[in-house]
């Protein structure tokens, strides 16, 4: 398993360096540069061209390119061009938040949609069955900033229940809002797709043999039916923890929420190029993690599976 692991990491290598080199092309195709602003205040052309200056922006685009490789190497990501902040100082400073933000979502998910999907599945065609597929269907329809809105208005606004808005920490009443914003979405995802492994499995023939020898059916359904019907299932669930970890862009704009997510946004408005790269770099690394954790899984679910 240790050869599997480093040709792993070893392959991170080119995919980081394709999304880095996409990520810098289409940064710097985009019309426009950080300081052309769209107000009424328009900086004079003289401080336009010293700040470039500064930042390197006039240098050719090969050189922009090797520079800040070179930097991500020794592990400098580059100055921000609208904060006091350095993109390595934002990521401790902000990363820590959506971390938290997204395993609690995660694990919302995972504790609302595998429930959901085997009750679903030994329910099957029956009012359980046909509620939770509606219920299903209309989460994974509904973006996670409408869900994070409509919580807002429901449970901040009309009910008066939450906060609407703001973080003071993982366990304070601010979290539970932009949490379930984030969990919906993934649980309904995982609830489908744990149904369908969960219907699949049931009708397999060692699940016939595992009755016919007497074994109590609450055994029967862990240990032969659901544990064979979690590996789509986790394949899922680790594309959505990335997702959720990274795609929080919007709950947490929304919500006011101090996370990476939400720099990212205002860093994207802003043409701030080296917070997108480095970020984006972050993202792709994160989510080739979370797929090599996927892949580790997989041994543990099915012994047949090797990694020779």
């Amino acid at each position: 398993m240790s050869q599997f692991v480093i040709r792993r990491f070893l392959a991170l290598i080119p995919v980081l360096l394709v999304v880095y080199t996409l990520t810098f092309l289409v940064i710097h195709a985009t019309p426009g540069g950080p300081w052309d602003l769209e107000t009424d205040r328009v900086l004079p052309d003289s401080l336009v061209r010293t700040l470039r200056a500064k930042y390197h922006l006039d240098d050719p685009l090969w050189k922009q390119y090797v520079n800040y490789i070179w930097g991500v190497l020794r592990g400098d990501f580059g100055p921000s061009y609208f904060s006091t902040l350095s993109v390595a100082e934002i990521i401790r400073k902000f990363w820590p938040v959506s971390i938290q933000l997204g395993v609690v979502a995660m694990g919302l998910a995972l504790a609302i949609g595998i429930p959901l999907g085997v009750l679903a599945a030994l329910r099957q065609n029956t009012l359980w069955d046909f509620g939770v597929t509606v219920l299903t269907l209309g989460f994974v329809s509904t973006p996670s900033y409408v869900l994070v809105t409509l919580l807002i208005v429901i449970f901040a606004v009309k009910l008066q229940w939450l906060p609407s808005g703001g973080w003071e920490g993982l366990l304070s009443k601010q979290a539970i809002i932009p949490a379930f914003a984030l969990a919906l979405g993934p649980a309904a995802t995982l609830a489908r797709y744990t149904r369908s492994s969960m219907l699949e499995a049931l009708r397999m023939d060692y699940v016939r043999t595992a009755r016919a020898k007497g074994l109590p059916e609450r055994l029967v359904i862990a240990r032969h039916v659901l544990k064979n019907a979690l590996i789509p299932v986790v394949t899922v669930a680790g594309l959505s923890l990335a997702g959720v970890i990274t795609g929080s862009f919007f709950v947490e704009t929304i919500y006011r929420v101090p996370g990476i997510g939400r720099y990212f946004v205002t860093s994207a408005s802003g043409r701030d190029y080296p917070v997108i790269l480095g970020l984006t770099l972050l993202f792709a690394a994160l989510i080739a993690l979370a797929n090599l954790l996927v892949d580790l899984l997989y041994g543990f679910l099915d012994p047949r599976i090797t990694y020779k």
